[in-house]
């Protein structure tokens, strides 16, 4: 298992998909590496990161994204 994060983008850096493409690169890299499960945390009442990582392909649980 593979932990990803924290991620965090600058406000003025925000909308340009540099914390997509960094989750999802270092995500598929870990994968890549044999891991058999990428997760992370996230805040739940931030809409705009939890549509990307949906958009990513992880899913919610009780505790976490994976």
């Amino acid at each position: 298992m593979v932990r990803n994060g924290p991620v965090y983008t600058p406000p003025a850096l925000r909308g340009r998909g540099y914390a997509g493409g960094a989750t999802a690169a270092v995500s598929q890299a870990a994968l890549d590496a044999g891991a058999t499960q990428v997760v992370l945390y996230t805040d739940l009442s931030n809409p705009t990161s939890n549509a990307v990582y949906e958009r990513l392909g992880y899913r919610r649980s009780r505790i976490a994204w994976c």
